[in-house]
Protein backbone atom coordinates (compact mmCIF):
# COMPACT_ATOMS: atom_id res chain seq x y z
CA UNK A 1 0.00 0.00 0.00
CA UNK A 2 1.20 3.47 -0.75
CA UNK A 3 1.12 6.15 1.94
CA UNK A 4 -1.63 8.03 0.10
CA UNK A 5 -3.89 5.00 0.52
CA UNK A 6 -3.50 4.73 4.28
CA UNK A 7 -4.33 8.25 5.43
CA UNK A 8 -6.58 8.49 8.45
CA UNK A 9 -10.06 9.89 8.07
CA UNK A 10 -11.29 12.59 10.44
CA UNK A 11 -12.99 10.17 12.83
CA UNK A 12 -9.68 8.35 13.28
CA UNK A 13 -7.61 11.52 13.48
CA UNK A 14 -9.65 12.80 16.41
CA UNK A 15 -9.66 9.49 18.28
CA UNK A 16 -7.08 9.44 21.04
CA UNK A 17 -5.55 6.74 23.15
CA UNK A 18 -7.58 8.16 26.04
CA UNK A 19 -10.90 7.76 24.27
CA UNK A 20 -13.42 4.98 24.61
CA UNK A 21 -12.61 1.42 23.54
CA UNK A 22 -12.67 1.08 19.77
CA UNK A 23 -15.95 -0.82 19.40
CA UNK A 24 -17.80 1.50 21.79
CA UNK A 25 -16.27 4.53 20.07
CA UNK A 26 -17.46 3.29 16.67
CA UNK A 27 -20.94 2.54 18.00
CA UNK A 28 -21.19 6.06 19.41
CA UNK A 29 -20.04 7.51 16.07
CA UNK A 30 -22.68 5.47 14.21
CA UNK A 31 -25.41 6.70 16.56
CA UNK A 32 -24.20 10.29 16.26
CA UNK A 33 -24.07 9.93 12.48
CA UNK A 34 -27.63 8.60 12.33
CA UNK A 35 -28.78 11.47 14.55
CA UNK A 36 -26.98 13.97 12.31
CA UNK A 37 -28.56 12.44 9.19
CA UNK A 38 -32.00 12.62 10.76
CA UNK A 39 -31.55 16.22 11.85
CA UNK A 40 -30.11 17.20 8.45
CA UNK A 41 -33.10 15.63 6.69
CA UNK A 42 -35.43 17.82 8.74
CA UNK A 43 -33.58 21.11 8.14
CA UNK A 44 -35.24 23.01 5.30
CA UNK A 45 -33.48 26.00 3.79
CA UNK A 46 -35.88 28.12 1.72
CA UNK A 47 -34.56 28.34 -1.84
CA UNK A 48 -35.94 28.59 -5.32
CA UNK A 49 -37.31 26.51 -6.97
CA UNK A 50 -37.51 24.00 -4.10
CA UNK A 51 -36.49 24.13 -0.43
CA UNK A 52 -33.18 22.42 0.26
CA UNK A 53 -32.48 20.00 3.07
CA UNK A 54 -29.02 19.34 4.42
CA UNK A 55 -29.46 15.59 4.00
CA UNK A 56 -27.06 15.07 1.08
CA UNK A 57 -24.52 17.30 2.80
CA UNK A 58 -24.68 15.07 5.89
CA UNK A 59 -24.48 11.88 3.81
CA UNK A 60 -21.37 13.00 1.97
CA UNK A 61 -19.65 14.55 5.00
CA UNK A 62 -20.30 11.50 7.17
CA UNK A 63 -18.91 9.25 4.44
CA UNK A 64 -15.84 11.48 4.25
CA UNK A 65 -15.30 11.87 7.99
CA UNK A 66 -16.02 8.25 8.90
CA UNK A 67 -14.35 6.39 6.06
CA UNK A 68 -15.71 3.61 3.89
CA UNK A 69 -16.73 0.98 6.45
CA UNK A 70 -18.00 3.18 9.28
CA UNK A 71 -19.75 5.44 6.77
CA UNK A 72 -21.53 2.46 5.19
CA UNK A 73 -22.56 1.06 8.58
CA UNK A 74 -23.94 4.47 9.56
CA UNK A 75 -25.94 4.88 6.33
CA UNK A 76 -27.26 1.32 6.47
CA UNK A 77 -28.31 1.87 10.10
CA UNK A 78 -30.10 5.06 9.07
CA UNK A 79 -31.96 3.26 6.28
CA UNK A 80 -32.80 0.34 8.58
CA UNK A 81 -34.44 2.71 11.07
CA UNK A 82 -36.38 4.33 8.23
CA UNK A 83 -37.46 0.91 6.95
CA UNK A 84 -38.73 0.09 10.43
CA UNK A 85 -40.98 3.15 10.29
CA UNK A 86 -39.03 5.71 12.31
CA UNK A 87 -39.39 9.21 10.86
CA UNK A 88 -35.71 9.72 10.03
CA UNK A 89 -36.25 10.94 6.47
CA UNK A 90 -37.37 14.31 5.12
CA UNK A 91 -40.98 14.84 6.20
CA UNK A 92 -42.90 12.54 8.48
CA UNK A 93 -43.14 9.45 6.28
CA UNK A 94 -41.05 6.32 6.67
CA UNK A 95 -41.29 2.58 6.18
CA UNK A 96 -40.70 0.32 3.22
CA UNK A 97 -43.53 1.86 1.16
CA UNK A 98 -41.92 5.30 1.51
CA UNK A 99 -38.52 3.87 0.58
CA UNK A 100 -40.01 2.31 -2.57
CA UNK A 101 -41.42 5.70 -3.61
CA UNK A 102 -39.74 8.54 -5.50
CA UNK A 103 -36.85 8.85 -3.05
CA UNK A 104 -35.94 5.15 -3.13
CA UNK A 105 -33.17 5.43 -5.69
CA UNK A 106 -31.68 8.43 -3.91
CA UNK A 107 -31.63 6.52 -0.61
CA UNK A 108 -29.68 3.70 -2.26
CA UNK A 109 -27.42 6.31 -3.83
CA UNK A 110 -26.74 7.74 -0.37
CA UNK A 111 -25.14 4.47 0.73
CA UNK A 112 -22.98 4.13 -2.38
CA UNK A 113 -21.99 7.82 -2.29
CA UNK A 114 -21.02 7.63 1.39
CA UNK A 115 -18.84 4.62 0.60
CA UNK A 116 -17.19 6.45 -2.28
CA UNK A 117 -16.56 9.51 -0.11
CA UNK A 118 -14.93 7.35 2.56
CA UNK A 119 -12.74 5.66 -0.04
CA UNK A 120 -11.68 9.04 -1.46
CA UNK A 121 -11.03 10.48 2.01
CA UNK A 122 -8.73 7.55 2.80
CA UNK A 123 -6.72 8.71 -0.23
CA UNK A 124 -6.54 12.30 1.00
CA UNK A 125 -9.23 13.91 -1.14
CA UNK A 126 -10.64 15.70 1.92
CA UNK A 127 -7.40 17.63 2.58
CA UNK A 128 -7.71 20.45 0.01
CA UNK A 129 -10.49 22.59 -1.42
CA UNK A 130 -10.03 21.36 -5.00
CA UNK A 131 -9.99 17.64 -4.30
CA UNK A 132 -12.78 17.90 -1.72
CA UNK A 133 -14.92 19.80 -4.22
CA UNK A 134 -14.23 17.11 -6.83
CA UNK A 135 -15.12 14.39 -4.33
CA UNK A 136 -18.38 16.14 -3.48
CA UNK A 137 -19.26 16.42 -7.17
CA UNK A 138 -18.58 12.70 -7.62
CA UNK A 139 -20.66 11.87 -4.54
CA UNK A 140 -23.58 13.90 -5.85
CA UNK A 141 -23.27 12.27 -9.27
CA UNK A 142 -23.51 8.86 -7.62
CA UNK A 143 -26.67 9.89 -5.77
CA UNK A 144 -28.25 11.11 -9.01
CA UNK A 145 -27.03 7.99 -10.87
CA UNK A 146 -29.26 5.91 -8.58
CA UNK A 147 -32.05 8.43 -8.01
CA UNK A 148 -32.82 9.51 -11.57
CA UNK A 149 -33.31 6.00 -13.03
CA UNK A 150 -35.65 5.17 -10.15
CA UNK A 151 -37.61 8.37 -10.77
CA UNK A 152 -37.71 7.53 -14.48
CA UNK A 153 -38.97 4.04 -13.75
CA UNK A 154 -41.78 5.50 -11.65
CA UNK A 155 -42.70 8.58 -13.72
CA UNK A 156 -41.23 8.56 -17.23
CA UNK A 157 -44.26 7.03 -18.96
CA UNK A 158 -46.75 9.41 -17.31
CA UNK A 159 -44.79 12.63 -17.00
CA UNK A 160 -41.94 12.43 -19.54
CA UNK A 161 -38.16 12.77 -19.39
CA UNK A 162 -38.16 16.57 -19.00
CA UNK A 163 -40.28 16.29 -15.85
CA UNK A 164 -38.05 13.55 -14.41
CA UNK A 165 -34.90 15.62 -14.95
CA UNK A 166 -36.51 18.82 -13.66
CA UNK A 167 -37.96 17.32 -10.48
CA UNK A 168 -35.33 14.61 -10.01
CA UNK A 169 -32.22 16.77 -10.39
CA UNK A 170 -32.35 20.24 -11.95
CA UNK A 171 -34.43 21.87 -9.19
CA UNK A 172 -31.89 20.69 -6.62
CA UNK A 173 -28.70 21.82 -8.35
CA UNK A 174 -28.55 25.35 -6.82
CA UNK A 175 -28.76 23.90 -3.30
CA UNK A 176 -26.29 21.15 -4.20
CA UNK A 177 -23.79 23.77 -5.37
CA UNK A 178 -23.98 25.55 -2.01
CA UNK A 179 -23.59 22.30 -0.07
CA UNK A 180 -20.64 21.23 -2.23
CA UNK A 181 -18.88 24.53 -1.63
CA UNK A 182 -19.58 24.41 2.11
CA UNK A 183 -18.08 20.92 2.47
CA UNK A 184 -15.13 21.79 0.22
CA UNK A 185 -14.28 24.67 2.56
CA UNK A 186 -15.20 23.00 5.87
CA UNK A 187 -13.41 19.65 5.78
CA UNK A 188 -9.99 20.90 4.62
CA UNK A 189 -10.29 23.69 7.22
CA UNK A 190 -10.83 21.09 9.95
CA UNK A 191 -7.70 19.23 8.80
CA UNK A 192 -5.70 22.48 8.80
CA UNK A 193 -6.98 23.42 12.28
CA UNK A 194 -6.01 20.00 13.58
CA UNK A 195 -2.47 20.59 12.31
Amino acid sequence: MTPSMTRPVLAEAFATSHSMPTLLHRAVLVLLGIAALTLAAKIRVPMWPVPVTMQTFAVLVIGTAYGLRLGLVTLLGYLALGALGLAVFTGDSAGLAYMAGPTGGYLVGFVVAAGLMGWLARRGWDRSFGTMLAAMVLGNLVIYAFGLPWMAWLFLADKGAAWVFQWGMVNFLPGDALKLALAAVLLPAIWRARG
